[in-house]
C-alpha cells in the first residue's frame, strides 16, 4: 500500500511539474508574440511604385546606396513622424499595389494615385494632399509639332502604365489610338525613345520631368487631356487599422505649413540623380 501511495504521489508531482513547464512555455510564447505585435504596431508600412519621378523614385545617397525619394516618399515620412511610427517602404509594380493593400501587406499606399470610383470599391482614401499638372502626352521631340489635338493619334501606338487612369485617357480621349500597357513607366519611355511606340500619356509633372532630362523627348503642348485630379493616400477598405484620422490630421498640418512645396523642391533637386529601377510584382 505504501508503495502504491508513493507511486501515486510521484505521478502527481510529475504531472504538476509538467503542467508548470507548459504554463511557463505558453507564457514565454505569449510574451514573444506580444513583443512581435508591438514591433509591428510601431511601423508604418508604405507601398509605392518607385518608377515615377518626381513622386517616387530611387537615388544613390552619399554612400552610394540606393534610397527612396520623391514627393510621395516625403509625404509618407511626414505621416509616419506625425503618428509616431517608423516608416518602412515597399516597392512594387503599380498594378499590384491595391491588391497587396487588401491582403494586408501594407498599411497605406501613396503612389500619385487618384481616388477614382473604381478604386474606392477596393480601398478607402484620405483627404487630398497634392494636385498635379493635368495629364500630358510625351512624344519624340522631332515629331512634337505634328500633334495638334486628340485626333492626331489615330492609328498610333500610345503607352500608359498598367492599372492607371492614363489607360482610360488613351482609350477614351485619343481618337483611334492603340493602347500599349506596360507595368514600368521607364520601359514605356524607353520604347518611345527607341521608336517602338509613338507617345506616352503621363501625369503632368512626370511627363515634364522626362522631357527636361532627355532632349529627344518633348510634351505635346497643343493636346488637352482635361483637368488634373488630386492625389490621396489609400488604406484598406473599411480602414481596419484606424489609420485615416491620423493620416488626415498629418495631411492637414502638412498643407497648412506649406510642406508640400518643400517636398516638391526637394524632389526636383534630386531629379538629376534618380535612377531607373524595376519594381517587383
Amino acid at each position: 500500500m505504501k508503495k502504491y501511495v508513493a507511486l501515486l504521489l510521484a505521478l502527481v508531482m510529475a504531472f504538476a511539474l509538467t503542467a508548470c513547464g507548459s504554463s511557463s512555455s505558453t507564457a514565454d510564447n505569449g510574451s514573444a508574440a506580444a513583443a512581435e505585435s508591438a514591433d509591428a504596431s510601431e511601423k508604418l508600412v508604405f507601398g509605392t511604385s518607385a518608377d515615377y519621378a518626381p513622386f517616387e523614385f530611387m537615388y544613390p545617397d552619399e554612400n552610394g546606396d540606393l534610397v527612396y525619394g520623391g514627393i510621395d516618399v516625403s509625404v509618407a515620412q511626414y505621416i509616419a513622424d506625425y503618428t509616431g511610427k517608423e516608416l518602412q517602404v515597399e516597392n512594387m509594380g503599380f498594378d499590384y499595389l491595391l491588391a497587396s493593400l487588401q491582403k494586408g501587406d501594407f498599411d497605406m499606399v501613396i503612389a500619385a494615385m487618384e481616388a477614382s470610383d473604381e478604386r474606392k470599391e477596393s480601398a478607402d482614401f484620405s483627404d487630398p494632399y497634392f494636385t498635379d499638372y493635368p495629364p500630358m502626352v510625351l512624344v519624340r521631340a522631332d515629331e512634337a509639332a505634328s500633334f495638334t489635338s486628340t485626333d492626331s493619334f489615330d492609328g498610333l501606338s500610345v503607352g500608359a502604365q498598367t492599372a492607371t487612369t492614363k489607360e482610360a485617357i488613351v482609350n477614351d480621349e485619343l481618337t483611334g489610338a492603340v493602347l500599349v500597357s506596360l507595368q514600368n513607366v521607364n520601359d514605356l519611355v524607353n520604347q518611345l525613345v527607341n521608336g517602338k511606340i509613338d507617345a506616352v500619356v503621363l501625369d503632368g509633372a512626370v511627363a515634364m520631368q522626362f522631357a527636361a532630362s532627355n532632349d529627344d523627348l518633348a510634351v505635346a503642348e497643343d493636346v488637352d487631356l482635361g483637368e488634373a485630379y488630386p492625389y490621396c493616400v489609400a488604406v484598406a477598405k473599411g480602414d481596419p487599422k484606424g489609420l485615416l484620422p491620423g493620416i488626415n490630421a498629418a495631411i492637414a498640418e502638412m498643407v497648412a505649413n506649406g510642406k508640400i512645396d518643400e517636398f516638391v523642391e526637394l524632389a526636383d533637386s534630386l531629379g538629376d540623380v534618380a535612377v531607373e529601377v524595376s519594381a517587383e510584382g
